[in-house]
């Protein structure tokens, strides 16, 4: 059962001085919310007097740590602000400002330390990493907005860092100008519905198994998502834009096997998605079906000639090149099935919805900057262009048949909302 607690009288307990308002009492911007804190009985619901306090703050037992939008801990550049130490408590509706800039120490807004905890609806700023869960399991860290300190982008913090933990559960987040959100050695978490603009890997993973990503939004980062070593996530109705640059991509694999990609939107990337050595693990697929690869540079990159991948009624739309495999290679030990192409120039006389014949992508030019990736910077060139078409026209040497998709879907895509 919660008690009432007098804060008044624990906060003079404590040396804090109180101002006096018309809407009540107010704390002045010093040391004082840890006794607070410390004198909550597990179970409490602890609500400072609206204003600005100092940090750092340790909750080391059960308790609710609830701001109300109107309480802002400020740690002066110095340190965590917040540090859970229990399984079971929450944090909600606080302003955190002014972590330290160590990276070594993880300062951030908020570190969690313990198990089904609740971190919910709080604004942080002005701090170098966002929220912090180091083997930590069965938290919910939702509705935050998070933004690092004004820093280049590589020594930025995360916005949002999971290590070794599980069973998270990362939702409705919105995080801008933060480096990456990072989920390391850490499995079966869901991360769903979230905002990440602005930053280098809107979503990194390392050998982390079995995670859900679902309708979340990556805007112009220089990644969206990228699996290292990461077998089973499962990408559903994401949408990835904007990934541009030398190294741009909406979705990267390096040696990940049995990864589902279902119904994800990626416009507007350097590559749209790019294969690695995936999948790793012998006689195992990845699963690409239903996504929309639209207006990126390359479709889809293979690293080299890998195979076991398959791609099935995907559609690809305005992509400078649909296929492309470094090295000159074949991406055909690939299943290609079902998928619109809008380059197809067949017919579809049965009316069906599957083309008369196969579709088939040849690369003819295209092999030079493939073969020697710095000729890239001239592609879309009038002098490529021409070299291109003479090479169509006239083949210098056999083209090379990059793949084959014998029943390509002929009918238009459906939009999808803005």
């Amino acid at each position: 059962m919660r008690r009432p607690r007098a804060v008044a009288a624990i906060l003079a307990a404590a040396g804090c001085v109180l101002a006096l308002s018309g809407s009540g009492e107010t704390a002045a911007p010093q040391p004082g919310l840890q006794a607070l804190v410390d004198a909550a009985a597990p179970g409490d619901v602890v609500r400072p007097p609206p204003g600005t306090w100092a940090g750092p703050v340790v909750i080391r037992k059960p308790i609710v740590l609830d701001g109300g939008g109107a309480v802002t801990i400020d740690g002066g550049g110095k340190g965590t602000l917040v540090r859970v130490e229990t399984d079971g408590a929450e944090v909600r509706g606080l302003r955190l400002i002014g972590s330290g800039e160590n990276h070594d120490s993880l300062d951030a807004g908020v570190q969690v330390r313990g198990n089904g905890n609740r971190i919910l609806d709080n604004i942080i700023e002005d701090s170098l990493f966002g929220v912090d869960l180091q083997q930590s399991n069965a938290n919910l860290i939702q509705g935050n907005r998070i933004r690092s300190k004004e820093l280049a982008l590589g020594v930025r913090g995360d916005g949002i860092r999971l290590w070794y933990s599980r069973d998270n559960q990362i939702l409705d987040n919105e995080i801008h100008d933060v480096r990456d959100v990072v989920v390391w050695y850490s499995g079966a978490n869901k991360i769903a519905r979230n905002t990440v603009t602005g930053g280098r890997y809107a979503l990194h993973f390392m050998y982390s198994e079995a995670n859900l990503v679902e309708d979340n939004r990556y805007r112009d980062n220089m990644v969206g998502v990228f699996l290292m070593y990461s077998d089973g996530v499962e990408l559903r109705r994401n949408h990835i834009s904007g990934a541009q640059g030398a190294t741009g991509m909406g979705i990267g694999f390096k040696e990940s096997s049995n990864v589902v990609l279902e119904d994800n939107v990626l416009l507007y990337c350097a590559k749209g998605i790019y294969l690695d050595v995936s999948p790793y693990e012998p006689d195992t697929t990845n699963r690409i079906t239903g996504n929309r690869i639209a207006y990126n540079g390359v479709g889809v990159t293979f690293h080299n000639d890998w195979h076991s991948n398959i791609f099935r009624n995907n559609d690809f739309d305005g992509n400078f090149t649909q296929v492309a495999v470094r090295g000159g290679g074949s991406a055909a030990r690939n299943t290609w099935e079902g998928n619109r192409w809008d380059d197809y120039r067949g017919f579809d006389r049965d009316a069906d919805g599957v083309g008369d014949t196969p579709y088939e992508l040849y690369s003819y030019a295209d092999r030079i900057w493939q073969e020697r990736p710095e000729a890239a910077f001239f592609r879309g060139s009038p002098l490529f262009e021409a070299i291109d078409f003479l090479d169509r026209l006239a083949p210098f040497s056999e083209p090379t048949l990059v793949l084959r998709d014998d029943t390509p879907r002929f009918q238009p895509p459906q939009e999808p909302a803005p």
